[in-house]
């Protein structure tokens, strides 16, 4: 960085010299001569800085705006020398000052909406086979865990996209000084992992992100479109923006319920009473996929093994709830 500040100093001094013999060969004030060379020089590295942020995409689409905006400018000049105006040279600057900015602008702007595929940047592992409806995961599927052996059973099939971006957002939760948020992170990087030994020719790192979109669900939107592929995710709120915008969602939690053993009032199930209802007499139980049972008069019964008839069976927002009393009572 030294030699770099000391590389643009120089720079900007020999852009003050040349103004100053420029001016002196012209006849010009040298001190102005001198002092437009600086700006010029100056403006050159605040050039140069903004191309250095600026993505290679923006760079060409801001170009290619830029020579559109000077092209349009010089036809509406050479359709004005018809009617003697393209010899006012205040009007020919103005047009193209003004439409070339207007296009180098609009092409920086819009540089995401166009579907240039040379910048989506793939690694030799991420392209994707053709006739295939990829699956992108989000954070919170591969943090979850599920999905790794989902994807084991063949209910799922590949290729599996992970966006760089999601990559980047496992290390910054891993990172994080959160005890809580860094074991959360790493379990992610774990079952990544672990996906890409089990399945490593279908699990691709699909080398690719979006600058202009800040919101990482946004991303992962826009990037469902542009491959026509599948979101995987257990997120409400990630599931309910991608249908808004057409865009095919598998949630996890979804077929987590549907897959649960389907039980009917007048069954009778074998459970372990665990704790106390919150209404009078009631015991808690579950059953091995985690739905809960209300055993009517149960609570005598915590601790112990018995036999639950079913009698009714509620599907709410939050999944499955079983009521039933013990059998024989």
């Amino acid at each position: 960085m030294v030699v770099w500040g000391l590389i643009q100093a120089i720079f900007v001094m020999a852009s003050i010299a040349i103004g100053y013999f420029v001016a002196e060969k012209a006849g010009h004030p040298v001190t102005i001569g001198a002092l437009i060379g600086g700006i010029i020089g100056l403006a050159v590295i605040g050039i140069e800085f903004a191309l250095r942020k600026a993505s290679i995409k923006g760079i060409v689409t801001g170009t290619v705006g830029l020579i559109l905006g000077l092209v349009v400018a010089n036809l509406i000049v050479l359709i004005l020398s018809f009617v003697g105006l393209s010899g006012n040279f205040l009007l020919v600057s103005f047009l193209n000052m003004v439409l070339g900015y207007l296009g180098l602008s609009i092409g920086v702007r819009k540089r995401d909406e166009m579907d240039l595929k040379i910048f989506s940047r793939r690694d030799s592992a991420s392209q994707l086979p053709l006739g295939e409806s990829p699956k992108i995961l989000d954070t919170s599927v591969i943090i979850d865990g599920r999905i790794a052996d989902i994807f084991k059973t063949g209910f799922v099939e590949g290729p599996i996209i992970v966006p760089r971006f999601i990559l980047k957002e496992l290390h910054y939760i891993a990172d994080s000084p959160d005890p809580m948020r860094k074991n959360r992170g790493r379990r992610g990087l774990d079952m990544l992992n672990r996906m890409r030994k089990e399945n490593g020719s279908l699990v691709k790192i699909y080398d690719i992100d979006f600058p202009g979109v800040k919101e990482v669900d946004a991303k992962l939107v826009r990037l469902a479109k542009q491959v026509g592929g599948k979101i995987i995710t257990n997120d409400y709120n990630l599931n309910k923006v991608a249908e808004i915008e057409g865009i095919k969602v598998l949630n996890v939690n979804e077929l987590a319920n549907a897959v649960r053993p389907v039980v009917l009032p007048g069954e009778v199930i074998s459970v372990q009473v665990i704790k106390e209802g919150k209404e009078h007499g009631q015991g808690v139980a579950y059953l091995d996929d985690g739905t809960m049972i209300v055993i009517d008069s149960g609570k005598d019964y915590i601790g112990q093994k018995v036999d639950v008839e079913v009698t009714t069976v509620l599907q709410t927002a939050a999944g499955r709830m079983i009521f039933g009393r013990i059998k024989g009572r």
